[in-house]
């Protein structure tokens, strides 16, 4: 099994990473948590769980061990599978998904979407005493990039919020950032916005 990945990133997006190492292209899926850690990076490693079921081999790659930690709790739950725990993780950071776990807080939870209240509380509930992970650090920011505004909606919409939801999401984010933000930025500020 594939536990620990380092090599060259070759494509980027905010679902998966390609990294080649040794030769090989690992085609590895990712949360927008990772996605912000290797945007613009050219030599990367990430902690891979490797998701393996009777028809598919998955790599799923985690820019921290609390986010693998966070993960592999998540898929320990009944009925949440490796897609649902990465979109979870994708809507909320793992150290903010452990003080959400920690306050009993299904709310912040069900507004992820693919998150019901039931599957909210059930995660508060299983994991309560299993995942604690320390306060994280500010992520460093990336370059300006321009007419980022309709990137940052695409990414809401491809998270499966609605044209409407995401619309305020942003316009707040804009105004809370200024008009010099960049994408990174302004896609967390507007995902902190949909998980009030």
């Amino acid at each position: 099994m594939i536990g620990y990945l380092e090599g060259t990133l070759k494509q980027l997006d905010a679902t998966r990473a390609i990294v080649l190492a040794g030769g090989v292209g690992y085609d590895v899926r990712i949360s927008l948590s990772t996605y912000y850690k290797l945007e613009g990076k050219r030599d990367v490693s990430m902690e891979i769980h490797t998701h393996v079921r009777e028809d598919a081999l998955a790599l799923y790659g985690f820019a921290t061990p609390e986010e693998k930690m966070a993960f592999e709790r998540l898929i320990g739950i009944s009925g949440i599978g490796p897609t649902l725990a990465q979109k979870i993780l994708s809507g909320i950071d793992a150290p903010d998904l452990a003080d959400a776990i920690a306050r009993g807080d299904a709310r912040k939870l069900s507004s992820i979407p693919g998150v019901g209240k039931k599957t909210a509380e059930r995660i508060c509930l299983e994991l309560r005493d299993k995942l604690v992970i320390p306060a994280g650090e500010a992520m460093p920011s990336v370059p300006t990039r321009t007419s980022i505004d309709d990137d940052v909606h695409s990414a809401l919409i491809n998270l499966g919020y609605r044209p409407k939801d995401a619309d305020a999401a942003l316009d707040a984010a804009r105004k809370q950032l200024g008009g010099e933000a960049e994408f990174s930025a302004l896609l967390r500020a507007a995902l902190r916005q949909l998980t009030r």
